[in-house]
């Protein structure tokens, strides 16, 4: 058993079955032993996974695009920063060095008290801890993490309340008996968290995810771990060995958006908006850098980001005092 899932069971023995997003939060970014916070590599061939990030440096020219029209558009404010959120090993430091740039995690580093310019979030709230419900017995339940044998299980714990009953009864359909999603408040939280500082300016969110009304489609919920480049079903094992990721719920972002004064300006797919940016020169220049190869491996990353990518991912760019 490693040191991780020792803890947990310990914690579990002590007080009795935890929420999940208690487990996915020492699961993710335990100080010591979370996925987050170990020294193995996470990215690219030799990691777990690949993230748009990863496919430079195609996906940042377009993204410093993206938010160099953002600037013009709000006037070329002096004091201009982005700020990304979920910064990782801060692949987009480079293309967005044209700017006063801040790169922040979930945990370490905080945004300024008021501040002018973009908040770049890409795959970030996906990786927030949840809270996850499930229809049992006709009521909408909060299912828990307990230790079983020489395993951690989902318990069934009482009917959801307060925000957790409310984020279910608005933006998830558990219609059937059995199914499952999950409710991220901490996202509510870091929306309302971004619209208390940013004076002027957007946050564009990059991210994989449903609308309520394609809620239905993931009737099992859509929890999942990735670990050696396999997609796996089961979150409960081998805690901080593996990331978690669950996806976001678009209608949940949008509509908090709107009560914390963020206005909902563009929501589409990531290849309409990396296109939208890609005048010829910005292609150019992307695609045509280096030997014949070098420009090969850049035009399968655009391939990549516009066919792959570029459909699954969607943008939502929310504004503050800013033009539509």
């Amino acid at each position: 058993m490693s040191p991780l899932a020792a803890l947990i069971r310990e914690e579990i023995s002590r007080a009795g079955p935890i929420t999940f997003e208690r487990f996915m939060d020492l699961a993710l970014y335990h100080p010591e032993h979370g996925y987050y916070r170990g020294g193995r590599e996470r990215f690219g061939r030799a990691g777990d996974y690949y993230t748009a990030a990863q496919l430079q440096p195609v996906f940042g020219s377009l993204i410093a695009a993206r938010i160099r029209r953002l600037f013009e558009e709000l006037g070329r404010p002096t004091g201009f920063t982005v700020m990304e959120l979920g910064a990782g090993r801060s692949e987009m430091a480079a293309p967005f060095s044209e700017f006063a740039y801040l790169g922040l995690e979930i945990d370490r580093g905080a945004l300024p008290a008021s501040f002018c310019g973009v908040v770049f979030a890409n795959e970030f709230f996906d990786a927030l801890p949840v809270r996850v419900v499930a229809r049992r017995g006709g009521a909408v339940r909060e299912m828990r993490v307990g230790w079983s044998g020489f395993r951690f299980c989902w318990v069934e714990g009482e009917p959801a309340e307060g925000e957790v009953a409310d984020y279910a009864r608005r933006y998830l359909p558990l219609a059937e008996e059995g199914d499952q999603a999950e409710v991220n408040l901490r996202a509510l939280r870091w929306l309302e968290e971004v619209a208390g500082r940013l004076e002027r300016g957007y946050l564009l969110i990059v991210d994989y995810g449903y609308t309520t009304q394609e809620a239905a489609r993931f009737a099992g919920g859509t929890l999942m771990s990735y670990r050696r480049h396999a997609a796996l079903e089961d979150v409960l094992e081998e805690p901080g060995e593996r990331d978690i990721t669950a996806h976001v719920c678009f209608t949940a972002l949008q509509e908090h958006a709107a009560v914390c004064g963020l206005r909902v300006l563009r929501f589409e797919t990531l290849a309409q908006t990396l296109m939208g940016a890609a005048t010829e020169d910005v292609l150019a220049a992307a695609l045509s850098a280096g030997a014949e190869p070098e420009r090969l491996r850049r035009r399968l990353q655009l391939k990549t980001l516009l066919v792959g990518m570029g459909e699954t991912f969607r943008t939502l760019l929310l504004g503050k005092n800013a033009p539509a």
